[in-house]
């Protein structure tokens, strides 16, 4: 029998779950509308160690080549010198994290972000989602976090202006991340 809970997030190493992961963002386009995309292959592990309450060592990687805006000329042009780099930069990257707030509810993580080998700090809202055993004897947590970045700040910087005033791609990014971790035995 599977058992979920809302316990709190258990220590030890913790491995994310890619099928069960999404990265995701959202942008305005033309000044009139939001387009959205994902990245398709991340992996990593956070760290959880009762020891040092508050920290979490979080090691996550982004392959850069996997965006999906559901417009494959998009999709190539992101990849692009223009944007990404995807040639030069294939993968970004998130480590961290000192975390503030309720582990068990709503919290604050930071950590740094790297993109374009630009590394910036970055805080994400985060909710954890609960905890519990898998029908496979395994132990998951999952949760979900918001956050912000201005593409700019990681040299992501092309644009072109609009006659009526504005730019074709806004600067800032909305992130939305769904997780899943299993706990390494």
């Amino acid at each position: 029998m599977t058992t979920m809970t809302a316990a709190a997030p258990t220590t030890g190493t913790w491995t994310i779950d890619a099928s069960h992961t999404d990265v995701e963002f959202s942008v305005r386009h033309l000044m009139i509308s939001n387009v959205k995309g994902r990245f398709g292959t991340v992996k990593g592990q956070v760290v959880l160690d009762p020891a040092t309450p508050g920290l979490a060592a979080i090691d996550v990687s982004i392959d850069v080549t996997s965006i999906d805006t559901r417009e494959e000329k998009r999709d190539v042009h992101l990849r692009s010198p223009d944007f990404f780099d995807a040639a030069h930069f294939p993968t970004m990257a998130f480590t961290g994290g000192k975390f503030t707030g309720d582990p068990e509810g709503e919290f604050q993580l930071a950590g740094n972000l790297t993109i374009r080998g630009v590394t910036k700090p970055i805080t994400l809202d985060v909710t954890f989602e609960g905890a519990g055993n898998d029908p496979w004897g395994g132990t998951r947590q999952g949760f979900s976090a918001k956050g912000k970045l201005l593409r700019s700040a990681f040299g992501l910087e092309w644009n072109a202006a609009l006659e009526t005033g504005g730019v074709v791609v806004g600067d800032e990014v909305k992130l939305t991340i769904n997780t899943e971790l299993m706990l390494q035995k």
